[in-house]
């Protein structure tokens, strides 16, 4: 996935309303979105790449997305930055 996309559930940061996650200090993340990240903490903490993809892609399908474009989008989560540690 190319930069300027979160590094944890790959949604382009241009897409983020509040303008990304929050760090610590307050300020904005140029990494992770505000759907992921919050106070410099990740939102779903204990999610394996597995989980994190199924839940964007169930996110995805209430905003009328079908499951399977849902999957296209997220198929790549395993090589973001938060995931390749794991």
């Amino acid at each position: 996935m190319a930069a300027g996309v979160c590094q944890s559930c790959g949604m382009p940061l241009s897409k983020d309303a509040k303008g990304g996650g929050t760090n610590a200090d307050g300020s904005r993340s140029k990494k992770f979105c505000s759907l992921c990240y919050e106070s410099g903490a990740f939102v779903h903490k204990d999610f394996t790449v597995e989980e994190m993809q199924n839940h964007c892609i169930e996110q995805l399908r209430k905003k009328g997305m079908p499951r399977f474009m849902g999957w296209m989008f997220t198929r790549g989560l395993p090589r973001l930055e938060r995931w390749r540690a794991q």
